[in-house]
């Protein structure tokens, strides 16, 4: 019999992923806008699947970038579904084979659900129920985002264009909480502003993204040098 949190945790599952689908018209929308087929647009979807850097891809593309590049920051924004998995594998204890399908479905919204699960087998539950959810969204609704834009004579006279950095913005603003992520944020800004004039498309966002680690990395070192004689003090 089902109880009434794995009921709960389904409902919030289901949630989840309609409301995370939503974005997929707008991908379907741009990345049709861009030049993709609508069949490439529905494979990124299905093989790649991860939101963001389905949008950074198309996003470069649009903006005249490489195929190559494209990859590069979409590759580089989906590294944070590595740091999920490194929790969900012992989590979620899967055989090698099911594992590797439960890769797939590491996605921001899986791993949320997954952790706010109180049990393990909510937590799996969770994972399962979002991953899911917001997979069979996502494709229906990029489908239809796709088929929309195919139909209009000029889809860029919508304005599809902004439709990633708006996506961004929105994914960015509720993690900006502290002066450290402002910090972070105003600093990766500032190197993508300066590059935009001197490179080519997607070059600014690799420089940003790897100023924005360097800094992480010298905080990171900085707070180690800062423990370790306390630590020595205690000892």
């Amino acid at each position: 019999m089902v109880s009434h949190e794995q009921l709960r945790t389904i409902r919030n599952g289901v949630a989840i992923g309609v409301a995370t689908g939503t974005y997929g018209v707008s991908f379907g929308a741009l990345s049709v806008a861009a030049g993709l087929s609508l069949p490439q647009t529905c494979a990124l979807s299905l093989l790649m699947f991860t939101g963001a850097s389905q949008f950074a891809y198309v996003g470069v593309v649009a903006a005249g970038g490489s195929a190559l590049f494209g990859s590069l920051t979409a590759a580089l924004l989906g590294t944070r579904n590595g740091l999920y998995g490194l929790h969900l594998s012992r989590l979620l204890s899967l055989r090698l084979g099911r594992r590797a399908v439960a890769a797939h479905f590491v996605i921001d919204e899986s791993a949320a659900l997954s952790l706010a699960g109180r049990t393990e087998p909510l937590a799996r539950l969770g994972f399962w129920a979002a991953g899911l959810s917001v997979f069979v969204c996502w494709n229906v609704a990029t489908v239809v985002g796709g088929l929309g834009a195919t139909l209009l004579p000029d889809p860029e006279a919508l304005g599809l264009d902004v439709v990633a950095p708006a996506a961004f913005i929105a994914l960015l603003a509720p993690r900006l909480v502290s002066r450290l992520t402002w910090l972070v944020a105003l600093i990766g800004a500032a190197v993508a502003l300066v590059a935009v004039p001197l490179t080519p498309p997607a070059v600014p966002v690799l420089l940003s993204a790897a100023a924005v680690v360097s800094l992480a990395l010298v905080g990171k070192t900085a707070e180690g040098q800062q423990t370790a004689p306390e630590a020595g003090g205690r000892a």
